[in-house]
């Protein structure tokens, strides 16, 4: 079946009333959210995207379904990584929890902005140029691999020295004032950012940092602009609640890096293996199927080792 108009309308309209609901309506208030609450809303996104999901198997086949399952959870695997940097942004700039969730919803609508751009950029290049498979794939193979050797401290993680968060201090004053939760305030007739702004700038930077990893091992997955859109939104829009759900139990993902450079490592190669086959006229392919039980079995084995090994002082 063909992913026509009205297949893009229904889904953005019902992406826009379940982004008005939750800041007009759930969370109108400056409030922190509980773990159960916080895990509640991520069961709530989580079965939105299985519905989802259901609904593209009826209505664009088992292939289609296989597709977004495993770019959603390619996709959310690799958002988890993002769980870190927000914890590391809202302790560097020290913005309360009860603030956080106004901050990273306005991060998620840049996020859905910059993916379309990514997505449809990716997916044409694709389709023109078969040796960008190739780039992608060498680029997933360095990334997990530099992913899997790095050590950098959190200490060292500084994000003023950022050279987006610095060109944007030079062009426009920075006031230290949090007393009032907003990204502007205006004093003596003059408008000055606010720390809740710069957090805000330097998320949408660092999510402009993990589309370039994660939008191509997507890609990987799928050329269908719309399930690969989808599945990235989806991911997206579960994220803040399993922000405020995991924050707590970091400890159980002390692994994970080394599980999501497994996944990146995986993905560059079957990338490049998949077209090197192709081009030779071998019938050797990594299918959708066994990157899905890679993926489950990668995530499943860091969990567990987080929970069992314990943590050296």
């Amino acid at each position: 079946m063909e992913i026509g108009i009205g297949f893009w309308i229904g889904f953005f309209v019902f992406v826009i009333v379940m982004l008005c609901l939750d800041l007009f309506v759930f969370h109108k208030k400056d409030t922190t959210p509980t773990i159960k609450e916080s895990l509640l809303w991520s069961a709530f996104w989580i079965g939105l995207a299985i519905a989802f999901n259901v609904g593209v198997l009826f209505l664009l086949g088992k292939t289609a379904a296989l597709e977004f399952f495993t770019a959603y959870l390619v996709e959310e695997s690799l958002s988890i990584d993002n769980l870190f940097v927000f914890i590391l942004i809202f302790s560097f700039f020290k913005i309360e929890p009860k603030y956080q969730h106004k901050v990273l919803f306005w991060g998620i609508i840049g996020a859905i902005v910059m993916r379309a751009i990514f997505i449809f950029a990716g997916v044409a290049l694709l389709n023109r140029f078969d040796w960008i498979m190739y780039v992608f794939g060498a680029f997933l193979l360095y990334t997990g691999i530099k992913m899997l050797v790095d050590r950098k401290k959190t200490s060292e993680f500084n994000p003023n020295e950022n050279i987006v968060i610095r060109t944007f201090r030079k062009m426009m004053p920075v006031t230290d004032d949090m007393s009032v939760p907003n990204f502007f305030v205006k004093k003596n007739k003059k408008v000055y950012a606010t720390t809740f702004f710069v957090a805000l700038l330097f998320i949408e930077a660092s999510d402009l940092v993990f589309a370039v990893d994660s939008i191509p091992a997507v890609l990987s997955v799928s050329k269908e602009v719309f399930i690969v859109y989808t599945s990235n939104i989806f991911a997206i829009l579960g994220l803040r609640s399993l922000y405020f759900a995991l924050n707590g139990i970091m400890q159980f993902f002390r692994f994970l890096k080394l599980a999501l450079a497994g996944i990146l490592t995986f993905i560059g190669f079957k990338m490049c293996i998949n077209e090197l086959c192709a081009e030779l006229g071998y019938h050797f392919h990594i299918s959708n199927l066994v990157s899905l039980a890679v993926i489950i079995g990668l995530l499943t084995v860091s969990i567990l080792a987080s929970i069992m090994i314990k943590e050296k002082k």
